[in-house]
């Protein structure tokens, strides 16, 4: 590819990761909402069940889809576009690629029990791109991180939206991947089911 054409390909990767990171944003917010209408009202609280069982019902799956849009983003801005994961990028890494494996596997078996590994894998993503906003945000705070001189952790690649840059494109997609396994293990409907409902209970794969 040319570096025309890279450059080209990032612009628009971006503008894309932008506005998916807008939609998650705002489902999030909407979510958050709602929660506190329910827990504060309980005529709120009947009329959003109905919608977030149907939620809960894809969860799992929506989260897989989720984890698997971040982790093939991230592959293509490093590996297409060329942009370097700097040392923060690799911790975010290590947590968003195991949950596409873990939530593809648990949306299958329609897995309520999947949240044991996959909510400790959101809430310590959701930490690192935090710190790793922050240290775009403020500089100085570079010095402690322990990222490379010659790759630094504070380098704004792109910025969307004017606040939608790398970490924050991240840290939305953690969130939403808490946030939606939550639903789904709270409002299962009737399309989630134990594990051990997928085989015989002696069984040890099951």
């Amino acid at each position: 590819m040319t570096l025309v054409a890279i450059t080209t390909g990032l612009n628009r990767a971006s503008w894309v990761f932008g506005v998916l990171t807008l939609v998650a944003l705002v489902f999030v917010l909407v979510c958050l909402v709602g929660a506190i209408a329910s827990f504060a009202s309980t005529p709120a609280r009947r009329s959003l069940r109905p919608v977030a069982e149907r939620l809960g019902q894809w969860g799992l799956w929506l989260a897989f889809a989720v984890a698997s849009v971040c982790t093939g983003g991230s592959l293509w801005l490093s590996e297409v576009c060329g942009l370097p994961p700097c040392r923060m990028c690799w911790f975010q890494r290590i947590c968003m690629y195991p949950l596409t494996v873990v939530l593809g596997i648990g949306a299958m078996r329609r897995d309520r029990g999947v949240w044991w590994y996959a909510l400790p894998l959101s809430i310590v993503g959701t930490g690192l791109a935090v710190y790793h906003y922050l240290l775009e945000r403020i500089p100085s705070l570079e010095g402690g991180s322990g990222c490379e001189a010659l790759n630094p952790c504070n380098i704004i690649w792109f910025e969307r939206f004017g606040f939608a840059t790398i970490p924050f494109m991240a840290l939305t997609g953690f969130v939403t991947v808490a946030v939606l396994v939550g639903v789904a293990v709270r409002h299962p409907g009737d399309a989630a089911i134990t594990p051990h409902l997928l085989g015989s209970p002696d069984d040890p794969l099951s």
